[in-house]
């Protein structure tokens, strides 16, 4: 940052036309939907993918220059808008080490046979010493791509592939949040989230006794007007709530301009209309939807304020709001609803885990989590708690470089 410099920051600039078709278009319109099973058909279209293919060349001649007087540079590429990336560097550079990690799912093979340039992005890929995903079924479902589309020779027993006299290990790094563990007393904290409570709903003109809260970037795969439904079933199955739960949905919009991501934005703010103006009454509602983008900093009072949480997400690789409620919560107190299609779920047994396509089960999930035993509630928490805190950011950081390091590269046969 220009304030605190800690490290260089090298900018890629990108035309309109790139932005649109590379970005937009095939990271967007193409592989994203691709790889979430989330029910909207990937668009491909050859001017994307040519721009696609321009912008990873771009971003590799940068990467080039930066390394061009280092001798065994480590180069950790993010996500799935550089797939080409790796092998670009790789041509140029075979002594660089190079990691790639991809931070959403990877779905099966025959889901990803409909991209037509399959071959060009998975042999990309292997370009890479060592490929990350968050969860191992990612990597098996990428092994099992490989397999069927290069030729290569994939082994299971130690999770790699060669092809063209390279090896590249896949290997899963469950992705995490920063963990502040600070002495503050318990007492004053849950103090706290009762006065924060009350402020956060006189500020929003809300009265409510039980409050609710899902923080997302409005996307078809977060799973958020299934999330509505199931809130609406749940205030027409126990009606002695109406009056008293308030969900409160932080949704900052994204992508707009894509048509998907417009219409779904307006779909969400209809639904909430639809079912406020069905149930609401005085100074109560159902659902407040906050639409627009929230700092971590305004996030935070609402985690700490919420009886629960939900994240109803329809497929996701990890998902960081689960980790982020919990972080957030020293007063080890709330309850966490979650998919059980998230990468998050695998870590975090403890949550109430709901499919999100199941309204009658989400709904039942948000009465057990406010009915829930005191003492459960906590017991719940603290083993959450401890699983995020003993695998944070910096441990996948940690795990995701030193193994990259620890690559031979000239044990390549």
């Amino acid at each position: 940052p220009p304030d605190d410099p800690r490290y260089t920051l090298r900018r890629v600039w990108l035309t309109k036309e790139e932005e649109e078709g590379y970005y937009y278009g095939f990271a967007n319109e193409g592989l994203w939907p691709l790889c979430h099973i989330a029910h909207t058909r990937p668009l491909f279209r050859a001017s994307d993918w040519q721009h696609y293919q321009d912008v990873n060349r771009k971003f590799t001649d940068a990467v080039l220059e930066e390394i061009a007087n280092v001798s065994n540079p480590v180069i950790l590429v993010q996500d799935y808008h550089f797939a080409l990336l790796p092998r670009m560097i790789k041509e140029k550079r075979p002594d660089a080490r190079v990691a790639i990690f991809w931070h959403i799912p990877w779905p099966n093979t025959e889901a990803f046979g409909i991209c037509p340039w399959q071959r060009q992005l998975v042999d990309g890929l292997l370009g890479a010493d060592l490929i990350g995903f968050h969860v191992q079924s990612h990597c098996n479902n990428f092994l099992q791509t490989v397999d069927r589309v290069v030729e290569s020779r994939v082994d299971w027993e130690h999770f790699s592939v060669q092809r063209h006299d390279h090896r590249t290990l896949v290997h899963p790094f469950p992705i995490s949040v920063a963990f502040a563990d600070d002495d503050s007393s318990d007492q004053h904290q849950h103090a706290s989230s009762y006065e924060e409570r009350a402020s956060l709903l006189r500020s929003l003109g809300i009265d409510a006794t039980y409050v609710g809260v899902g923080v997302d970037r409005v996307d078809y795969t977060k799973g958020i007007l299934e999330r509505f439904l199931a809130i609406e079933r749940f205030l027409e199955k126990y009606p002695s709530y109406q009056g008293k739960f308030t969900f409160i949905q932080i949704g900052a919009p994204s992508r707009t301009h894509i048509k998907r991501y417009h219409d779904l934005l307006a779909e969400v703010e209809a639904e909430a209309e639809r079912i406020n103006w069905r149930f609401q009454g005085g100074k109560w509602k159902p659902i407040v939807f906050l639409n627009r983008q929230h700092s971590h900093q305004e996030i935070e009072p609402y985690y700490r304020a919420a009886d629960l949480c939900l994240v109803t997400s329809l497929h996701d690789g990890m998902n960081l709001v689960a980790k982020e409620f919990l972080a957030a919560r020293k007063d080890e107190s709330g309850v966490l609803i979650l998919s059980q299609f998230t990468g998050a779920a695998r870590e975090l047994r403890d949550a109430l885990l709901v499919n999100p396509y199941d309204i009658e089960q989400t709904a039942e999930a948000i009465r057990v989590a406010i009915e829930m035993e005191p003492e459960d509630k906590q017991l719940r928490i603290q083993r959450m708690r401890r699983v995020i805190k003993e695998n944070n950011i910096y441990r996948w950081a940690g795990n995701l470089i030193t193994e990259l390091c620890e690559v031979r590269l000239d044990a390549q046969e």
